[in-house]
């Protein structure tokens, strides 16, 4: 019975989603996520790079232990 088939439906629904939540909230919600998609990407880019490289000597903890110093 309710459908959202037809564009006047979508038409309708966003016009009541601009009314709720104004033009700005909406502009700065995509301003964000788009944002957040970049830092993604950026992210994913950075890993298949250092997936590429082996770990230099062991690790953070393994260097931790070594740079204690000794009673």
């Amino acid at each position: 019975m309710f459908g959202l088939n037809s564009p006047l439906h979508w038409l309708i629904v966003l016009l009541i989603v601009v009314f709720v939540f104004g033009t700005k909230k909406i502009r700065n919600i995509g301003a964000d996520l788009g944002g957040a998609v970049k830092d993604f990407k950026d992210a994913m880019k950075g890993e298949r790079a250092l997936g590429n490289q082996e770990p230099a000597s062991g690790g953070a903890l393994e260097n931790e232990a070594n740079n204690k110093p000794k009673p």
